[in-house]
């Protein structure tokens, strides 16, 4: 019996990308926080804080996201061995 691993690799493919966006808002913060430098005529635009606060957010709400779908995947494969067996 051929299982596909949609579910495994959906939930795999969010927690990653949730893990992409948590790191790129860390940097967002972390760069932010440096002060300006005196020779730069002007500042590139850049996300403020407030977004970069919102966007890690969603970045672990992602990941948690794709965890619990890797972990329903996991309990219906069980369930499916446990009937055939």
């Amino acid at each position: 019996m051929q299982i596909p691993p949609s579910a495994f690799s959906s939930g795999l493919s969010a927690v990653q990308g949730g893990m992409n966006r948590v790191a790129e808002a860390g940097s967002e913060i972390a760069r932010n926080s440096l002060p300006a430098r005196e020779n730069q005529a002007a500042p590139p635009a850049e996300p403020d804080l407030a977004t970069s606060l919102v966007e890690l957010k969603v970045g672990e709400r992602e990941a948690a996201a794709g965890a619990r779908v890797i972990e329903t995947a996991d309990q219906v494969l069980g369930t499916l061995v446990d009937i055939r067996a």
